[in-house]
């Protein structure tokens, strides 16, 4: 763990892109952030047993549009913080109430861990530049 970090309660990657997803996975846990699991579709995410405080979604997943359905989910089930990563705001349909709004990729890793302290409420914590609202 790095010096200084704070780990949350733990951090689940919702991507089908093998590459993107080991990008998250390597910033998440770079910053001493316990990653819970990396979920490519619906059936990944219906597996989850243990609820991540904040999960990183993307939108089209290997079985379709299926990263909001799945973000709606996990905040009922869980109560997760969600963050949508994606190319493709504009689909993002229905957020649930605990959506704290999008990054585009491509992404900064430092938007990536500025969303997930937010997420926690680490105080002092500035908005990153790269969260945008949801519309």
């Amino acid at each position: 763990m790095m010096q200084g970090a704070n780990p949350v309660g733990g951090v689940l990657i919702v991507e089908d892109e093998h590459l993107i997803a080991l990008d998250l996975e390597g910033i998440v846990a770079g910053a001493g952030h316990e990653v819970v699991g990396v979920v490519s579709d619906q059936l990944g995410a219906d597996q989850i047993g243990r609820g991540p405080e904040v999960a990183l979604v993307d939108l089209n997943l290997r079985d379709g549009l299926t990263g909001p359905a799945i973000a709606r989910s996990l905040a009922s089930r869980f109560g997760t913080a969600i963050i949508f990563v994606t190319a493709n705001p504009d689909q993002i349909d229905q957020p649930p109430a605990t959506a704290l709004g999008y990054i585009q990729k491509p992404f900064h890793a430092a938007d990536i861990l500025g969303a997930i302290s937010m997420a926690v409420g680490h105080p002092n914590c500035a908005k990153p530049c790269g969260l945008h609202a949801l519309h």
